[in-house]
């Protein structure tokens, strides 16, 4: 599938700001079902481009000069194609282990462990048995948006019973990590066809023990399907503080509004 894609970040401030500082997670991942065509970040400031510690193409941007609105758009076009049945090359070089410890977004409490123990082996699992799981979170979550915001956690979306796609993750994240799961935070966009889900999404990468592969699969927790060529992965991480999109902080500003516009069009 060819997706071409623009996502506009703004913020705008009551007062001068004298120093703002955002790590950016914008620039589509290196890997082979997907390539991308061209791609281009435009911001204002200084911007330094590196590879994160998750193999993400990352960019820190600082300005250091009053200002009072910052804009951040991210765009380009990407060739996907469809992973067999959702499985992932594991092309990076760290250990799936690292993805088995809780974060401060993703922490078990009781009624995680109940959830998890519905689904869930210990120690490994097989697609069927993390398929259980999303299809659980998604009966147990309703979809709604503005329920939660960035730094609620899994159980607290549980208890809510409704959240976003980043509380599906980060529930999914939680009680793979109660089994010893491996399991990690995908961000990224999506061709929302005729969904109301934001085409800014997130889901999950877990590892599975089938009878012929062993290795990393990805799941929409939202939709309870397997990742297709729907998808363009931007950012992996443990949570989403990690993989976050934008993230970072200011000096000065006063009140903050941020809006942020999504476009995907599939061809």
């Amino acid at each position: 599938m060819h997706l071409t894609i623009r996502h506009e970040t703004r913020y705008t401030y009551t007062l001068p700001l004298a120093y703002t500082i955002q790590q950016l997670h914008l620039t589509p991942r290196v890997e082979p079902q997907q390539h991308v065509l061209s791609w281009q970040l435009s911001t204002p400031g200084h911007v330094h481009a590196y590879t994160d510690a998750y193999g993400n193409q990352s960019h820190m941007m600082t300005m250091d000069l009053p200002h009072q609105t910052l804009s951040i758009v991210a765009s380009g076009a990407v060739e996907t194609t469809a992973p067999d049945r959702g499985r992932v090359p594991n092309g990076d070089t760290l250990s799936p282990l690292i993805f088995t410890v809780p974060t401060r977004l993703t922490g078990v409490t009781p009624g995680i462990l109940e959830l998890a123990a519905s689904c869930l082996p210990d120690g490994q699992a097989m697609t069927r048995d993390l398929m259980c799981l999303a299809e659980h979170i998604f009966g147990a979550v309703r979809y709604q948006s503005g329920a939660t915001a960035v730094d609620t956690t899994a159980s607290a979306a549980l208890a809510l019973g409704e959240g976003v796609c980043q509380d599906h993750a980060h529930l999914f994240l939680a009680c793979c990590h109660a089994h010893g799961i491996p399991a990690r935070y995908v961000s990224g966009y999506i061709d929302p066809e005729n969904s109301d889900h934001a085409a800014s999404h997130a889901w999950v990468d877990a590892w599975v023990e089938d009878k012929d592969y062993s290795g990393w699969i990805s799941i929409d927790v939202t939709h309870a399907r397997l990742m297709t060529d729907a998808y363009c992965r931007i950012a992996i991480g443990r949570d989403y503080d990690s993989a976050a999109p934008v993230r970072g902080v200011r000096r000065g500003g006063g009140t903050e509004s941020l809006s942020v516009d999504v476009l995907i069009v599939p061809q």
